[in-house]
């Protein structure tokens, strides 16, 4: 009887999974925890020692080219994480919202990888002489991931416990940031950022899978809130340049091509190209006049 009882019980540990036998010693109490992120300051301050606050002015020559990138995690666990077709999918976004703003000539996505070889403001400095771009906009999250098992985990023992009961609750917090830095002075021109906190319950053979989409589908909706606050930033930032109530300097191109473009003519090239005018003038008149004729 009892080495039937054992045999019994080796069976339906067989059936539901090696994760129940985890469960079989923990149970309720397991838990487990992820943390992922991107630091701003960490990026900016490599070696963790801020520079002393000087009154620097950027100056911002419109229309702006702006680099926009992810800046590169800092602890990527397995499962969890913001992949790399994620990360574009959430850029373009935020790209699309704003490439039509009268003031920006373009906006630049920049792969990641850019970023990782050489952090601080020098890595900035290299990409800005890269792409030529005036302004870098930084997006940076922190995702944290908590899962614990409640009573019902005790039904993994059975055959289809791990597949009917939901006895895993997870509950995901999310926050994105985005940026804007001047390279050139080093400032902090605008900032806003968004926020999403989400929780479910899952069986445990559907655990990671549906971890793994709650974490993206809170990325996005933290996207959603950042675009929504950045573009509230971003009007009453306008209009406190308009009315000079920003500690910032605006100064308009003679063109707005910018970078790969011929720009406005100088006083040079002007006084050039009107002295040909003439000559070209004096040269038609002696060739019709009555003068050249006769002779």
């Amino acid at each position: 009887m009892r080495s039937r009882s054992l045999t019994l019980l080796l069976v339906l540990l067989n059936l539901s999974g090696c994760a129940a036998l985890d469960h079989l010693f923990c149970a309720p109490d397991c838990h487990s925890e992820s943390h992922n992120s991107s630091s701003l300051v960490n990026f900016l301050y490599p070696d963790g020692k801020m520079p002393p606050r000087e009154d620097v002015v950027p100056e911002l020559h419109l229309p702006l080219r702006i680099g926009l990138a992810f800046l590169p995690s800092q602890n990527v666990a397995v499962d969890t994480g913001l992949e790399a077709a994620r990360k574009e999918e959430l850029l373009q976004r935020i790209r699309q919202r704003f490439a039509d703003r009268k003031f920006i000539t373009d906006i630049v996505i920049i792969p990641d990888y850019y970023l990782a070889n050489k952090r601080g403001f020098a890595g900035l400095d290299g990409v800005q002489r890269l792409y030529n771009i005036d302004l870098m906009a930084l997006v940076s999250y922190d995702q944290s991931t908590h899962s614990q098992d409640n009573d019902w985990s005790l039904s993994y023992l059975t055959i289809l416990g791990a597949y009917v009961v939901k006895g895993t609750r997870h509950d995901i917090s999310t926050l994105v940031d985005l940026a804007v830095i001047d390279p050139v002075t080093r400032s902090l021109v605008l900032r806003a950022g968004g926020v999403d906190t989400r929780h479910g319950n899952s069986t445990l053979i559907d655990q990671r899978r549906e971890t793994r989409e709650a974490s993206a589908e809170g990325f996005s909706a933290a996207t959603n809130q950042l675009i929504t606050n950045f573009d509230s930033a971003l009007s009453k930032f306008e209009t406190d340049v308009r009315e000079g109530k920003v500690n910032v300097k605006v100064v308009h191109r003679e063109s707005s091509s910018h970078g790969g473009g011929g720009g406005a003519l100088t006083p040079f090239w002007i006084a050039i190209f009107g002295m040909i005018g003439v000559v070209s003038t004096v040269r038609r008149y002696k060739s019709t006049s009555p003068e050249s004729t006769l002779t």
